[in-house]
């Protein structure tokens, strides 16, 4: 949905999670039951209610304005900028559907400035970080537009775009890491910090997110449950974890396997690089609930393939 400016002005689009041509990055892709170990991946090549009283202050509603009006300038620092995306998925959420939730990501683009993929009961909505600071009028029309592509609430978007151009920033300047970590049964970065605390000293300084929601690949035997990027320093989980049925010391041996890729050497042996070497394998089985979570993994990662 383009602005009635110029054919090259910035857009509105409507993803739904059934196109594959749009996602954001390749599906993160355990192996099915019958594997010895699931592949979290080793990537290296490669809800939400939030108390945001103590990023903000006491006088809250100044404050959040305030904060909002940095992020839409790009100012804010990442811990505060996260605090205020998670508040604002969290007024968003309360204007879809029932059973529906918000998820949010800050871009810096400069031709789509709004794109909502829907699955799994999660609208992800891909937003320029001018909407950090937008009305409640404005947020009621993005859950409207998310929802139906309703055509007046299209028209409201656009006239804010147009308002808020001049926030639309050069490509060429860098992009802040995006980080998602609040899911609606874990907060990965709970789990991370008490992990690190636990086994590394507090020593591991890799970032953590939820991976892309993605559609689901028809009959697909593998699924990649986690990874860790060398370049990025960023551990990636795959979103399927975030769900009832699957046992939080499942989620933390995810995670524990990719924070012992920042302190084990990957050799390259006979021309391969080793992502698991012998010291790696003895590492992962000081993990407390190793046995545990080994058994859940062969017995139950099946049914996250269908999800």
């Amino acid at each position: 949905m383009k602005s009635h400016r110029s054919a090259n002005a910035p857009a509105l689009r409507l993803v739904d999670a059934e196109s594959p041509a749009e996602a954001d990055a390749p599906e993160p892709t355990a192996r099915g039951a019958g594997d010895a170990a699931a592949d979290y991946e080793d990537d290296v090549d490669v809800d939400v209610d939030v108390d945001v009283g103590g990023e903000f202050g006491e006088d809250l509603e100044e404050a959040l304005t305030a904060a909002a009006e940095r992020a839409a300038a790009g100012e804010l620092d990442p811990a505060t900028e996260d605090a205020l995306r998670q508040w604002l998925q969290r007024r968003l959420s309360a204007y879809l559907k029932a059973g529906h939730r918000a998820r949010i990501i800050f871009t810096d683009n400069v031709h789509t400035m709004l794109s909502v993929k829907r699955g799994q009961g999660v609208y992800t909505l891909r937003m320029h970080r001018m909407f950090a600071a937008a009305p409640p009028a404005v947020l009621r029309a993005v859950a409207r537009y998310a929802q139906s592509q309703d055509r007046d609430a299209g028209a409201l978007l656009r006239r804010y775009i147009d308002g808020n151009e001049h926030l639309i920033r050069d490509a060429e300047r860098p992009r802040a890491q995006q980080l998602d970590t609040q899911g609606a049964h874990f907060n990965l970065q709970e789990l991370f910090d008490d992990l690190n605390a636990r086994y590394f000293a507090g020593g591991i300084q890799a970032k953590i997110t939820w991976g892309p929601r993605t559609r689901r690949k028809p009959g697909r035997e593998s699924i990649k449950l986690g990874s860790y990027s060398v370049e990025e320093q960023l551990i990636r989980v795959h979103p399927v974890l975030d769900a009832a049925d699957v046992p939080r010391f499942f989620v933390e041996w995810i995670i524990y396997h990719e924070m012992l890729h920042e302190v084990h050497d990957m050799p390259i042996v006979d021309g391969r690089r080793v992502y698991h070497t012998p010291e790696f394998r003895r590492a992962e089985a000081l993990f407390d609930r190793y046995a545990e979570a080994v058994l859940w993994e062969r017995t139950q990662v099946h049914k996250l393939l269908d999800r």
